[in-house]
């Protein structure tokens, strides 16, 4: 009986400790499935031609390369994925065809993380391209 005391004592003090707890109307939101957590940069996620793209910025640079291709001027690969070191990889945005005939490799960034510095480091160590930013 003593045990069975023990264990509704302490869901009582866990219930306390959670009503206690500071929180905003975002913690609420998020715990409720309510509402997301915004994302660390601030990007927002967003669809074209029924594709999710992490950025607006990502779905932009989608767009122009979709009415180069309709140009006849290119075409492109999305999130072409570059085998690197230690059993990772690292996919790059958009990798662009030209008319010309030359490559490009692009990544479309708001911020640069100190990740992707390192990735592109390696990428461009181990793979005969150089990677674009946009």
């Amino acid at each position: 009986m003593t045990t069975t005391l023990r264990l509704q004592d302490m869901a009582a003090f866990e219930a306390l400790q959670r009503r206690m707890r500071p929180r905003n109307a975002l913690d609420v939101a998020v715990e409720s499935g309510e509402a997301k957590k915004p994302s660390k940069f601030h990007a927002v996620i967003c669809e074209a031609d029924g594709i999710k793209f992490r950025s607006k910025k990502e779905r932009k640079r989608y767009l122009e390369l979709c009415a180069l291709r309709s140009a006849g001027e290119c075409w492109f690969l999305r999130q072409t994925p570059f085998h690197l070191p230690g059993n990772t990889k690292y996919s790059c945005d958009f990798m662009v065809f030209w008319k010309d005939g030359h490559v490009t490799v692009e990544d479309v960034k708001g911020h640069q993380t100190k990740e992707f510095i390192r990735a592109k480091k390696q990428v461009e160590a181990l793979y005969p391209v150089v990677i674009e930013e946009g």
